[in-house]
């Protein structure tokens, strides 16, 4: 009984997370029209971002203290390998999907991640955009971007999200998703320049932990309280046990 009851509790945070990840939705045009408040605090369309170029479009919150920070970290060393000329092939979009936080943070994210690049960097063909009246969440919608807001211990909003991101055609058709926070050089180009002609490709996947846990959410905290209360239990029960077999031999012997 103990076992299938610790078997179910340690399934049901699986359960609780179908509605997160990613649902591919390659072929799919996303919507251009949507405004953004762009690195120098404009208003401006995905259109206008994408400049008619094939998009390495990321989704992320600047206060992330889970695998956001890495992840774009590790697309900079990524990009600064990649022999394409950036602005000029292809473009890099990252956008906040948090409602709450400020083009300020875009701004200092932007210069954070491109200051730490091992070479010079266009820095028009990446962009730090933030939301502007729900397009973050809209757009995170049509490329299959599936989030959860969760309340954290000290009071503040985190967010469980997947690590991905979206490849898009020149036109906006979504042709590719690289999952994770590894990749290499040699997919993004194969990735931009498939892109550019519109054709669309499987996603690439890695091994890396898809998921971005800011902190533990608090049922599963409590999932994490009961397994160790259960283990305790299950450690406790095993001793009553032991002893039970010896008394019972040593009454025996008697």
């Amino acid at each position: 009984m103990t076992k299938h009851l610790l078997l179910l509790l340690l399934t049901l945070p699986l359960f609780s997370n179908q509605s997160l990840g990613v649902q591919e939705k390659l072929g799919t045009m996303v919507p251009l029209n949507l405004t953004f408040i762009d690195d120098n605090n404009q208003s401006v369309t995905l259109k206008k971002l994408m400049d008619g170029k094939p998009t390495l479009l990321t989704l992320n919150y600047f206060q992330c203290a889970g695998i956001c920070t890495a992840q774009l970290n590790k697309l900079a060393d990524t990009l600064a390998l990649v022999k394409l000329a950036e602005n000029t092939d292809y473009k890099v979009i990252t956008v906040d999907f948090a409602e709450t936080e400020t083009p300020s943070l875009a701004i200092k994210k932007k210069k954070n991640i491109l200051h730490a690049m091992h070479r010079e960097y266009v820095k028009d063909a990446w962009h730090f955009v933030i939301g502007e009246n729900n397009s973050s969440g809209e757009l995170a919608q049509s490329v299959g971007f599936k989030y959860k807001a969760v309340k954290m211990e000290n009071g503040d909003i985190g967010y469980i999200h997947p690590a991905m991101a979206v490849i898009l055609s020149p036109k906006g058709k979504i042709t590719g998703y690289l999952m994770g926070v590894n990749q290499l050089p040699a997919d993004i180009t194969m990735a931009i320049k498939e892109a550019k002609i519109g054709r669309t490709r499987k996603p690439i996947l890695r091994s890396d932990a898809p998921f971005c846990f800011t902190e533990t959410p608090a049922f599963d905290r409590a999932i994490n309280k009961m397994t160790r209360i259960m283990g305790v239990l299950s450690i406790l029960a095993f001793l009553a046990f032991f002893f039970f077999v010896l008394r019972k031999k040593k009454s025996k012997k008697e």
